[in-house]
Parts: C-alpha cells; sequence; structure tokens
C-alpha cells in the first residue's frame, strides 16, 4: 500500500519547525522516557495509523513516540486554525510523517485532508473532536472492518462518541483519553487556563485587571479560564446550566447567572462548554461596545457567527485573529480566531508540559487499545487507572517530587475492617 503523499504550506520552514520541537521536547519528559521505551519494545510494530490532531510542536514529539514503537503514522489536522505551518513541514522533511495541514485551510480543504488520512487505510485512528471517528463512519464505511480502536483527546470529541455508542452507531472500542485525571485534571484546567488568556492577550493586547470576564460553563476548562481570569485580575462570571457546577462556582468565589444578564455587563465572554449556541443573538443585542468574544470549545458552533454577521452593518479586522463587528447602534463586538478555539487560533495551544501527559494518555492508550482490542466492544472505554498512575508517577519524579508509602502495617489497617477505634 502506497504511502500518502503530504500537503503542508511550505517544506522550506521544516528547520525553524524542528528547532522548536526539540525546544518543547525539553518540557515534555514523560513522553521522553515513553519514546525510549517504545523504541526498545516496539509496541505498534507495522500498526497502521491515522492521527486527526492539532498539528503543534507537541503533536510532533506524540508523533516520534509512535513512530519510536513501530507506528506507520499519517497525520491530519483537527481544526483548520490550529496549523503551525512550520511544525507540518519538520514532520515530512525531517520525520517522514505524511501530513495535511495547512493554517487557514477552507472547510472544504479540511474535510479533503481528513479524506487523504483515511487513504492510509488505518487500523487505529488517533482523534481531537472525533472528526475522523465521524467521516469514517458516514462516508468510509469500507474502512471499518480494518479499524481495530482509536483514542479521543477531547470532551467534544468524547460526548460525540458516547453518542454514537448509545445509538449502537460506533462500530469499534475507543480509549476517552479525556477521562484520564492526568488529562483533563492538567491539560484542560492549567493547559487551557494558561492558553486561553495567552490566545486573548496576543490578539487583543487589552489589560485584563479590572475588566469584567464571563466563562461560559464550569467544567474542567472553565475552572482553568476562570482561576487564570481572576489571578490576571478581572472580576469573573460563571454561567452553568448544571446546578453542582454552579453550586462549585458560587464557593469558589464567582458570581453566576444566565448569559443574557452576564452578556450585559462584560468586557470579555469566553465560552467553554462543548455545546451549540451558547453565545447568541440575544447575547449579542444586550453586549457592551468592545465586548471581546471568544471560544474555548472545540467547534466554533458554541457562538452563533451567523447571527453575529446577520446583526452587523459593518466588519472590518483591526487585529491579526480579530474581526469586529459594528452594528447598526454603532456597538463594536470583537471575535477572536473565527470563533474557534482561541488558544490554537491566536496563540500557540497548551505548554508542552501539560501535553506531556495527555499525548502520554495517547501513546499508551494506543499501545491499550491494540493490545486487547480483542476483549473490548464497540463503546467508549476510560483510560486504564495504572495507565494513569503510572503517568502521574513519571511527572512526579521528572520534577523531583517524592511520595510517602504505605507501611504494611497501614495497608492491614486499610484492608481491614476488624480494628475500630
Amino acid at each position: 500500500m502506497a504511502t500518502p503523499a503530504s500537503d503542508v504550506k511550505d517544506l522550506s520552514l521544516a528547520d525553524q519547525g524542528r528547532r522548536r520541537i526539540d525546544w518543547a521536547l525539553q518540557e515534555m519528559p514523560v513522553l521522553r522516557h515513553l519514546m525510549e521505551q517504545f523504541n526498545a519494545e516496539r509496541p505498534l510494530e507495522g500498526v497502521r495509523m491515522s492521527g486527526c490532531l492539532h498539528i503543534t510542536t507537541e503533536t510532533a514529539n506524540l508523533a516520534r513516540a509512535l513512530i519510536a514503537g513501530g507506528a506507520k503514522l499519517v497525520l491530519t489536522a483537527s481544526n483548520p486554525l490550529s496549523t503551525q505551518d512550520d511544525v507540518a513541514a519538520a514532520l515530512v522533511q525531517h520525520y517522514d510523517v505524511p501530513t495535511f495541514a495547512i493554517k487557514g485551510e477552507s472547510n472544504e480543504v479540511y474535510y479533503q485532508h481528513l479524506h487523504a488520512a483515511l487513504d492510509h487505510h488505518p487500523q487505529l485512528t488517533m482523534d481531537d473532536g472525533a472528526d475522523l471517528v465521524s467521516v469514517v463512519h458516514k462516508d468510509r464505511r469500507e474502512l471499518l472492518p480494518n479499524v481495530i480502536g482509536g483514542t479521543e483527546e477531547t470532551t467534544t470529541g468524547v460526548i460525540r462518541l458516547r453518542a454514537m455508542a448509545e445509538d449502537g452507531a460506533l462500530q469499534f472500542p475507543v480509549i476517552s483519553v479525556n477521562d484520564a485525571m492526568t488529562k483533563h485534571f492538567f491539560d484542560n484546567r492549567y493547559g487551557t487556563g494558561q492558553s486561553t488568556l495567552d490566545g486573548l492577550i496576543r490578539s487583543t493586547n487589552i489589560l485584563l485587571a479590572g475588566k469584567t470576564f464571563t466563562v461560559g460553563g464550569y467544567g474542567w476548562c472553565g475552572r482553568g479560564i476562570a482561576m487564570r481570569a481572576r489571578g490576571a485580575g478581572a472580576n469573573v462570571i460563571v454561567t452553568e446550566v448544571d446546578s453542582l457546577r454552579a453550586l462549585e462556582a458560587v464557593m469558589d468565589g464567582y458570581r453566576v447567572m444566565p448569559m443574557i444578564d452576564a452578556a450585559a455587563q462584560s468586557d470579555f465572554i469566553v465560552s467553554a462548554t462543548g455545546d451549540k449556541h451558547v453565545i447568541d443573538e440575544a447575547h449579542f443585542r444586550v453586549m457592551k461596545d468592545g465586548c471581546v468574544i471568544a471560544n474555548s470549545g472545540h467547534f466554533n458552533v458554541e457562538i452563533n457567527i451567523p447571527a453575529l454577521e446577520a446583526l452587523a452593518v459593518v466588519t472590518r479586522q483591526p487585529r491579526d485573529f480579530v474581526d469586529e463587528y459594528e452594528l447598526a447602534d454603532g456597538r463594536r463586538l470583537r471575535l477572536i480566531g473565527e470563533g474557534r478555539l482561541v488558544n490554537l487560533a491566536a496563540a500557540e495551544g497548551h505548554p508542552a508540559a501539560v501535553m506531556d501527559m495527555s499525548f502520554a494518555n495517547q501513546a499508551l492508550g494506543a499501545k491499550y487499545i491494540y493490545t486487547h482490542h480483542g476483549e473490548l466492544q464497540k463503546k467508549v472505554y476510560p483510560v486504564p487507572r495504572d495507565i494513569d498512575l503510572e503517568i502521574a508517577r513519571f511527572k512526579l519524579a521528572a520534577m523531583g517530587v517524592k511520595l510517602d508509602a504505605l507501611s504494611e502495617e497501614q495497608e492491614a489497617y486499610l484492608s481491614s475492617w476488624q480494628e475500630g477505634t
């Protein structure tokens, strides 16, 4: 079977990409450890893999680990605005990974690239948003007999896959990397928190201190964004539909209210829910002049962009990655990164130290599903707890952190019921 050709912006960027990939690897000790382990054990020898991921320096290092494990890998972007073109070039030129990704590619080209990655006839899929799995099930069903399993990175993707499994549509098992504690607890909270603010600050250069900053959703991503925005001096509002999460936000010291009330007083509004039209026409109609709107969920449907376009009488781009919509009454609403993932559309995504654990989960998840696929049903599985704990141990060791250990007496006490007060 011929290896697919690649489609990247400019191969002359490859050396620059390789330097940045090596820089990121310095902050990824767990993945470095896995590279050595995979190189020695070759757990994915000859396995055809297609990955639909954000093409960043950290993803390139995941690719290096998978190749060290023997995988035959093809990559495509999981978002039209998240690709780092120098990294895509380096993957092709220096690491021999066929790659289909160009920053700013059209929706049509995006789907052409998905199909190109599937022309690899993968045995394992690796997704960030479930687009690859979705296309296989909708348009490339002839590939299904060869697919033995997959992994999924994001909350949004896991929601889609669980819906497929519930409907009986999912045709192979998938490991939910997103459910690993070492992923959602750190990547979603600390990674999204820092990188979302990074995207907002780079694109607008507006001071956050003293501003009213609304976060739509108080899941792990929302918690991280709210925490970092408060740390930058903003007055933070949280909107929620879940009473327990809303209660937690209140107890964490945030104001909680409906989005329609928050929209009227906010300087920044960021959605992070994984749902549709969290920021809608009714909200645009009451927003303050100059309000900055952004999305940290996977898909740009969280913001009703067609409704915003319909309300605007003038559209301009005052800065890179900022679209300013002027309404009939003169108010200007500023949309960042076309409503796509703000941390990747307007910045560089999560810090490498956080992605170190997420991508270690991806690599070990791929190894697990390849080894155990015969025992698994066509549904979504969590990352096995022993993998989660192993990654946490590696990370702590790399940070120079040591733990206590239970004595025999303590272990016996915890496993018995006879001893009381």
